[in-house]
């Protein structure tokens, strides 16, 4: 089996994740400042490379009523380049609590409110990734 990628896009930051070559567990990687789209493509498309990825899981912020606003369209448009320029199967996740199940576990490790933002991004792509090897 091969290891799957998970984002959380953001306009700002990207929260990376891994799961292990038999698609039980995802790690965070690491989070990825968005400077410019070619920058932030680069980056992306390295850990693609290096890591021999072709699934790319992305988290998609749908709004409370399921239905899908300017954040998700942005977040789909993302993901559609990605899928033109490498080639990557996207599949898209559910991600309306993935940010608040990564503030929770933050909190609860008494990481202060200042150092989170560093780590909620990464946090993040991981809740999103393990939530669909969780559904295989």
């Amino acid at each position: 089996m091969e290891k799957i990628l998970g984002l959380d896009v953001g306009d700002k930051w990207i929260g990376v994740a891994i799961s292990d070559a038999l698609g039980f567990t995802a790690q965070g990687v690491k989070t990825i400042k968005r400077e410019s789209n070619k920058q932030t493509y680069e980056e992306i498309h390295e850990i693609i490379e290096r890591e021999n990825i072709t699934k790319v899981v992305v988290g998609l912020p749908k709004n409370m009523n399921n239905t899908v606003g300017p954040q998700s369209e942005k977040v789909m448009k993302f993901a559609t380049k990605l899928h033109n320029k490498y080639g990557v199967e996207i599949i898209y996740v559910d991600e309306r609590m993935s940010t608040m199940s990564a503030q929770r576990i933050l909190i609860e490790a008494d990481v202060r409110r200042e150092n989170r933002k560093k780590y909620v991004d990464k946090i993040a792509a991981t809740y999103i990734l393990q939530m669909y090897l969780d559904s295989k």
